[in-house]
């Protein structure tokens, strides 16, 4: 790979302002494509979901998906856009193997959604707000599979094979307003927006939002320009980032690498680029100077979409708990700090909290475990909390055990090693390691007994009044009993045998 000139990110920063601009793609998911009746499930045989009308052949007509459009008004409301009352689907013509019309059904200037606004929360707690532009309904294209080269890419491969089962899948494309003023923060500001987007797309119901599978991505448009100046520099546009760290990675990287180009007096080519998650960086695609004419026309098969006033506002009514709304009630239910919150939004624990304590934890509990022994285990496997081999009910069963004292820490975290190593529910596991907390109290008094003999010295300093000193008995009978007595009740046993009050 060629190397590319960088400059520091500080260094950058101090001659020239950042201005992005953010596409998001998100495919809907409905049960069939947007202008006709194949299915959308995913792992079918390669074409084996076409027909037709998403083939582009002659005298196939589409139909729209009225699911598809629900979905695109849902969305603009969401996003607290204008939703027009009359608008069209377009022709958007340019050419690409696995685009079998040769065109793409998408919307021009009379998008169904507009000039509304997300507000995002940083890190410390700030609040961005970020302007859209536009959200309009189109189609996905196939999906082309290079083969015979060493990148994957069609550079280098012995020939290309084309599955057309994508072409035509439900997308509702999202376009911000040139988003200003970020400065440093440009980056988290871009991670911050599609993480709230994510968040807010689940929410409705409409997608999956799954980055990983391409279910929603990103391109990053970036320019700079220099400090004190208005009009805006010539951009980039990073295509196709698809998780939360590598659009901020592509923002990040691409300002460095403009500030490097025109700080040696060089000028920026307006293009696409590719992102490369191994190194977080990109490289050039293709040339896209603002004269590319797409030939846009109205798509002549489609009657134009009128959503009556009536229809949008029972949609307005019915919409859910936005994201932002809903983690600032759960903030004050939980007694969280913003920062605590913000830490279980990044881990990704929020559903996983509430599922857990709709399953009869309390919520102390249920985010002490996911946010704690589960947290760590997730980044040591290095996975998603939610990939984790452990359900919010099996959760929330361990804190009952905790609770009702079968259980200590200590047992409980082998309790959820046994779980995600696949040995069956908690009970299963507390019975088939034997973890159940020693509450017998003849065996416990056996074992106090058998620690202040072993600890002569240590129970005098206990007798004369040193308290603090039982904790060595209280660490001696946990070790006999393999950690499975009642700690508070062993310093009971032992300071009511010694004669003393606690």
């Amino acid at each position: 790979m060629t190397t590319i000139d960088l400059v520091s990110y500080e260094d950058a920063l101090a001659s020239y302002d950042p201005v992005m601009g953010l596409e998001v793609h998100v495919e809907l998911g409905t049960r069939t494509k947007m202008f006709c009746g194949c299915s959308t499930e995913l792992g079918a045989e390669p074409n084996a979901q076409t027909c037709p009308t998403c083939l582009g052949l002659p005298g196939s007509l589409p139909v729209v998906n009225a699911v598809g459009v629900e979905s695109a008004v849902k969305i603009g409301l969401a996003l607290h856009c204008e939703i027009a009352e009359w608008c069209r689907f377009a022709r958007k013509n340019y050419f690409y193997p696995d685009m079998p019309k040769n065109f793409q059904t998408s919307q021009y200037d009379e998008p169904i959604a507009f000039n509304g606004y997300l507000d995002v929360q940083l890190e410390d707690g700030e609040i961005f707000r970020v302007e859209i532009e536009r959200a309009h309904m189109e189609e996905d294209t196939g999906k082309s599979l290079h083969v015979g080269g060493a990148t994957g890419r069609i550079h280098g491969a012995s020939h290309s094979l084309l599955d057309y089962n994508r072409a035509g899948i439900p997308l509702i494309e999202i376009v911000t307003k040139p988003i200003e003023g970020a400065g440093e923060r440009a980056p988290e500001v871009a991670k911050a927006y599609v993480a709230e987007l994510r968040e807010l797309i689940k929410a409705l119901g409409v997608s999956e939002a799954r980055m990983e599978q391409g279910q929603m991505r990103c391109d990053v448009n970036l320019s700079l320009r220099p400090n004190g100046t208005e009009k805006f520099g010539t951009r980039s546009e990073t295509k196709n980032v698809n998780s939360l760290r590598s659009v901020e990675r592509a923002a990040r990287f691409e300002i460095q690498r403009h500030a490097a180009v025109l700080s040696s007096g060089g000028t920026i080519v307006q293009e696409t680029r590719h992102f490369h998650e191994e190194d977080g960086s990109t490289t050039a695609g293709r040339i896209k100077d603002n004269a590319e004419d797409y030939r846009y026309f109205p798509e002549p098969d489609l009657v134009p979409v009128a959503p009556s006033r009536e229809w949008v506002e029972e949609l307005r009514k019915g919409l859910p708990e936005l994201p932002r709304v809903r983690r600032n009630r759960l903030r004050e239910e939980w007694g969280v700090s913003e920062h605590d919150m913000q830490s279980i939004l990044n881990a990704g624990a929020v559903d996983l909290i509430v599922a857990t304590i709709d399953a009869g934890a309390d919520a102390a509990s249920a985010r002490k475990w996911w946010m704690g022994e589960l947290a760590r285990r997730a980044n040591e496997a290095g996975t998603d909390l939610a990939a984790l081999e452990i359900t919010p009910e099996q959760v929330a069963r361990v804190c009952a055990l905790v609770a009702g004292g079968s259980l200590n820490d200590k047992l409980a975290r082998q309790v959820i090693e046994g779980v995600l190593a696949g040995e069956g529910d908690p009970d299963a596991v507390v019975a088939g390691r034997g973890l159940a907390v020693v509450s017998d109290e003849g065996a416990l008094g056996t074992a106090v007994d058998e620690a202040i003999a072993a600890n002569a010295g240590i129970a005098d300093k206990i007798r004369s009044g040193k308290v603090a000193a039982a904790g060595a008995l209280v660490g001696a009978v946990m070790k006999a009993t393999r950690g499975q007595a009642d700690a508070a009740r062993v310093r009971e046993l032992i300071l009511e045998k010694l004669g003393v009050e606690g």
